[in-house]
């Protein structure tokens, strides 16, 4: 095996670097099921918010009004909702929940899964055809919406498809069950409540079906158990500045592996945990509740720190804000922090309290990182997958190496396999956060798990000190006919820092449409923003925008080895589809 990183290997092992673990900067128990969990978070923080509820936006003849729910409250909640899911005939059954993030998500979520059976966490943004598939594929039983897909439930109840489901609506609505009602009904059943509590919970055993959010074919349904999701949740808060008192916003929606298993570590650390009320008013809600911490997509946090530059260039102050950068990072090093105060006026914009961001699901800008970083508010990176439930890897102040993935979680081994001249090869992983499989699919289970480890298909490497770069995934690698590999994420990058690019994909072409599929050549769709690229460039017709464009790749072209150049541009004002996680769907894109 491997030790400090270094390079070995036998006959029976392949060639790997190990990844150092982060040391856990606190104690963090570990729960064997989520009734487990939840008795512990009531015992340590019993009347404290576990959520803080808007139920009626402010006007100007009135002022919003909220509802606080305790931890103590939601544990009641839990076992009165579970009580009612099992008069209704739901133990040992499937759940599938779909809608925004709300408390009745969650609700949902911890009451099938204290005894009942198991959860499908279903994407709200799936189109009809994909729901209706992937209740079929999980065999769900039952299925609890949001309100405002009532029409999404009314068509899959009429297609004659589903006779034998329930349905559930998370608020009142005419014609259906509701949570809320459910959940009186379960309080006020005795007998229903005590054996309710009583039920059997094998924490290791099937509890989530969990479809991958993937950039290529068919979703896989992953399996996790209960564990998983503890086990995960205890090495992330364990490592992590979260603190008691903190205030979360429910950004990275519940159905994804990271939403709803951050919402548990949430919960377990005492944190108080409130909604959005849509994109268009992110900044206003942290203003609004005081927000401290986060977890989200890069192209959200992008999108803030875009904001912020762009408000700083609006008003004259980059001279001053780039005067300010030096100064607080000169003093930095001296040990002196002044970044909340040199540029208190955009913390009080975001609310004056937000000092803690977590980014997920796809790389972050290492300049966004930085920018946050040099305004004093901490933003560091995890790394993982679905079938990982889903945090392998993290940075964490003590820990911190801008444009890389940090260091394995603790009860995580991570290492690189069989890395090439470059020490480039595959992550792969094994530990208590690792799926169970793929259901009803042996051949991809079978493909992923190899050797006892867990194939995650990213390539990486590894610098002196065990930080980990995410360098691409293995199938988007290009390979050209002399053997050199490219990585699109990395010219990617590169080209995502031009300030009109919206999105862009890297990929190969044959060199010639009707040749040898071997040999080759890199191209790049770009979707350009038609404002920034006027306002950047001066270029507003078609021909105007080509030639910058042009310009512009000819540019990083010649900072690039010549095997690395653009041969081809594709250019776009159309959004590449992606998935709900900002990810572009490589296979769906149209040249």
């Amino acid at each position: 095996m491997l030790e400090n990183g270094n390079l070995s290997g036998n006959a029976q092992e392949p060639r790997c670097i190990t990844v150092p673990n982060l040391t856990p900067i606190k104690e963090i128990p570990l729960y064997d099921d989520m009734r487990g969990l939840l008795d512990g978070m009531t015992e340590q923080y019993g009347d404290d918010a576990c959520f803080i509820i808007k139920t009626r936006r402010g006007t100007r003849k009135a002022p919003a009004e909220y509802k606080r729910i305790s931890f103590r409250q939601q544990r009641e909640d839990v076992d009165a909702f579970g009580a009612a899911l099992l008069r209704l005939g739901l133990k040992g059954k499937r759940l599938a929940i779909i809608g925004k993030n709300r408390y009745e998500w969650m609700l949902a979520y911890y009451s099938f899964m204290c005894g009942l059976g198991v959860i499908v966490p279903l994407d709200k943004g799936l189109p009809f055809d994909e729901t209706e598939l992937s209740l079929q594929r999980a065999k769900a039983d039952a299925l609890c919406f949001d309100k405002e897909l009532e029409p999404l439930a009314a068509s899959l109840r009429d297609s004659g498809k589903f006779p034998d489901m329930t349905f559930i609506c998370m608020e009142p609505c005419e014609g259906w069950l509701d949570v809320p009602s459910l959940t009186e009904q379960g309080r006020a059943d005795a007998s229903a409540l005590a054996e309710y509590k009583e039920l059997p919970i094998d924490g290791k055993a099937l509890s989530i079906i969990l479809f991958t959010s993937g950039t290529s074919g068919l979703a896989k349904a992953v399996m996790l158990s209960q564990y998983n999701i503890t086990y995960n949740a205890k090495d992330v808060l364990s490592t992590e500045d979260l603190r008691c008192g903190d205030v979360n916003m429910a950004f990275l929606p519940y159905h994804h592996t990271f939403g709803s298993t951050g919402q548990v570590m949430m919960s377990l650390a005492g944190m108080t945990s409130v909604f959005c009320d849509g994109l268009k008013y992110i900044q206003r809600n942290i203003v609004e509740y005081k927000v401290s911490v986060f977890i989200c997509v890069p192209l959200l946090i992008e999108s803030i720190y875009k904001k912020i530059m762009q408000e700083i260039e609006k008003q004259g102050k980059m001279k001053t804000f780039r005067t300010g950068v030096k100064i607080s990072r000169l003093l930095l090093r001296l040990g002196i922090d002044v970044r909340r105060k040199i540029f208190k006026e955009i913390h009080e914009k975001l609310g004056g309290s937000l000092r803690f961001v977590i980014s997920g699901a796809s790389p972050l800008d290492p300049a966004v990182a930085q920018g946050f970083t040099d305004l004093g508010i901490s933003v560091v990176q995890g790394y993982g997958m679905t079938e990982t439930s889903p945090v392998l890897a993290g940075e964490n102040p003590e820990h911190l190496r801008i444009g890389t993935i940090g260091w394995a979680m603790p009860g995580v081994e991570l290492r690189v396999e069989d890395p090439n001249e470059e020490g480039i090869g595959e992550l792969v992983a094994r530990g208590g956060n690792v799926m169970l499989g793929y259901y009803e699919n042996e051949e991809a289970t079978a493909e992923i798990f190899r050797g006892g480890w867990l194939h995650t298909g990213d390539l990486a490497s590894v610098d002196a000190d065990g930080y980990v770069t995410i360098r691409g995934r293995a199938k988007n690698v290009i390979v050209l006919k002399n053997g050199k590999n490219i990585y699109p994420e990395e010219l990617e990058q590169e080209i995502g820092e031009l300030p009109y690019v919206s999105e862009c994909m890297v990929f190969g072409e044959p060199r010639r449409h009707d040749g040898d599929h071997k040999d080759l050549v890199v191209c790049v769709k770009i979707v350009y923003d038609a404002g920034r690229i006027k306002e950047t460039r001066g270029a507003g017709t078609p021909e105007q925008i080509e030639a910058a464009v042009a310009e512009d790749i000819e540019r990083i072209n010649d900072e690039m080895p010549s095997y690395k150049h653009i041969y081809r541009r594709y250019i776009s004002d159309e959004p590449m589809e992606k998935t709900t996680t900002g990810k572009i769907k490589r296979y769906k894109q149209k040249i």
